[in-house]
């Protein structure tokens, strides 16, 4: 297993984390460059239940372009309300420029390209025609759990509506229920409830396919352009477009609130609203730039703690399931790379740096690294020799990037419009995101940046050494050491025993890792959608039966026993 303190080390090498003993914790912690010593007093945190309710609100692909975090453009009254009530977290980032990777880092708490999950996508790569490539999914290392079996465990109703994408199959055990009908009302009566909600109105996809539906913004509405793309009409008519599907999503959000209000429940519920990532418009997703990584993040608290606050320290994906789990009063695994920046175990340094990876999109293959701090970003390039762009058919059924494609054929991209469709890249870059926030000045060349460029440089060594970045393997060496001969791995049936005069029935799953699943169905009860995880043996009653089931991530679910 992973060292217990590999959250605080990042800028440490993987053999100096493996010798140090718990003796020299402390003075690890003061002196490593990933993390500084600042802590949060438990005593100056919000005064919660012991068990409060967890709700996510997730948007998809969206940068911080709205009222609370300084864009006007449109009016979001739901938003704004929770960011009046709440913390505006405004240095938040995505591990990736896209969904998958980043929902992967989300739910495991641990690098996409530690786990093998850094390629967009796995699952359904045959979609795309990647020769010699089969579908897959990663293999987080076996004590992995995600986020919500912890609640699970704890108690907790978890629920999920609906979209999933962790680069692996969901565990059979992670949700009470992942579906387009998930709701905390499911649950019983005064359980507590960690629930999730996805908003998928603002992904890129919903630019061309809500184009024949009238916009929710005034169809002349003046729209920010950012400088890479065309400022004509068919580009700002899918920035209008951006626009029109956020106050969609607003809406939504509003229809979730008005329901935890109709319950009586956000006096005991902690909310949390956020996007999976950056933009959806041509430079932003799928890139690490800012526009890709950089997202909002708002935090509610049900006595309205620290409301109205603004909070700038720099937070990661990884940081998302320490923190939740936290704020149940839930230990937080000692395997993750994230550390709580709330609750009762955000007693750990906040960062110094975040860091981001790119790699195979669709049919694509790319590598790129990045490391930020709080005002520079650095980019690695390891295919300097590919371009910047990537042909993506996905993308390019979008208007705006049709008409960057034109412009670019027909000669009229401005050099900052073209700066995107440069035939190769530079190895290293450095942006001054505090003066360059588009990040079109590469500073690496200039020698009054030099301490900076070999700070973050070293940096990056030191995570990726840290980490054992899988990026550095060609797809098929991943695929081959996470499934064999190119074939997934099973998980190997529960074998249930009997234990003392109590007839209690034992499970365990001879594969490491592996948890357990059961239902107990009475005489002529049929096999139910939800499998209750397997803490401890169970009795059965006359004339039921016990039925289980056994699952490790990135395997084959068991056969499922039955026992009378």
């Amino acid at each position: 297993m992973q060292s217990p303190f590999s959250q605080y080390s990042s800028s440490l090498s993987r053999n100096t984390v493996k010798i140090l003993s718990l003796t020299f914790l402390v003075f690890t912690l003061g002196g490593c460059s990933y993390l500084s010593t600042t802590r949060i007093g438990q005593q100056d945190g919000p005064k919660l239940s012991q068990t409060p309710n967890i709700l996510w609100l997730v948007a998809e692909d969206l940068s911080a372009i709205i009222p609370p975090f300084g864009d006007n453009t449109v009016a979001t009254p739901n938003l704004t309300r929770l960011a009046n009530e709440g913390i505006r977290y405004t240095r938040v980032f995505s591990s990736s420029g896209v969904c998958a990777p980043s929902r992967a880092a989300i739910a495991t708490g641990m690098y996409q390209n530690r786990i093998g999950a850094q390629h967009m996508r796995t699952t359904n790569i045959a979609d795309f025609g990647v020769e010699g490539i089969v579908p897959y999914e990663a293999v987080p290392p076996a004590y992995v759990k995600m986020h919500s079996q912890y609640f699970r465990e704890a108690g907790y109703y978890t629920s999920n509506n609906a979209k999933e994408d962790y680069q692996f199959r969901k565990a059979v055990t992670a949700w009470d229920e992942s579906s387009s009908s998930a709701h905390w009302r499911n649950r019983a009566a005064g359980q507590p409830f960690f629930s999730v909600f996805n908003f998928g109105i603002t992904h890129e996809s919903q630019i061309w396919a809500q184009a024949e539906n009238p916009l929710l913004v005034d169809e002349n509405l003046e729209v920010p352009v950012p400088p890479y793309l065309p400022d004509t009409e068919i580009g700002r008519q899918d920035i209008r477009r951006v626009y029109s599907n956020i106050v969609a999503m607003d809406r939504q959000v509003g229809d979730i609130l008005d329901q935890l209000e109709e319950d009586g429940l956000m006096d005991s519920t902690i909310i949390f609203w956020y996007s999976d990532h950056g933009g959806p418009l041509p430079r932003q997703k799928r890139l690490l730039y800012d526009s890709g990584m950089h997202l909002p993040l708002i935090i509610r608290f049900p006595d309205q703690f620290r409301a109205g606050e603004i909070d700038d320290q720099l937070i990661s994906f990884v940081d998302f399931k320490s923190t939740i789990l936290s704020l149940a009063g839930i230990e937080p695994p000692n395997y993750v790379d994230g550390r709580a920046f709330l609750g009762d175990y955000a007693s750990t340094p906040t960062r110094n740096y975040v860091h981001g990876a790119a790699d195979r999109f669709d049919s694509e293959y790319d590598m790129i690294r990045a490391v930020r701090d709080d005002r520079f970003k650095y980019l690695r390039n390891f295919n300097p020799e590919k371009p910047y762009y990537l042909p993506l058919r996905y993308r390019e059924q979008m208007p705006i990037m049709q008409e960057l494609l034109h412009m670019r054929d027909a000669g009229e991209l401005n050099p900052v419009q073209a700066q995107w469709f440069r035939t190769s890249k530079e190895e290293e870059e450095l942006f001054d995101v505090a003066n360059d926030p588009y990040e079109l000045n590469n500073l690496a060349a200039d020698p009054s940046y030099r301490e900076k460029l070999v700070e973050l440089r070293e940096e990056m060594d030191s995570w990726m050494s840290f980490i054992d970045d899988k990026g550095l393997m060609p797809e098929a060496e991943l695929i081959e050491s996470m499934w064999p001969n190119g074939v997934q791995p099973t998980t190997l049936t529960p074998i249930a025993s009997k234990t003392g005069n109590d007839d209690l029935i034992t499970l365990h799953s001879e594969t490491e890792g592996a948890s357990i699943g059961y239902q107990l169905l009475d005489e002529g009860e049929e096999l139910g959608t939800t499998w209750q995880i397997y803490q401890h043996p169970l009795s059965i009653k006359k004339g039921q039966s016990l039925l289980a089931i056994a699952h490790r991530i990135g395997f084959t679910p068991s056969a499922t026993i039955s026992i009378n």
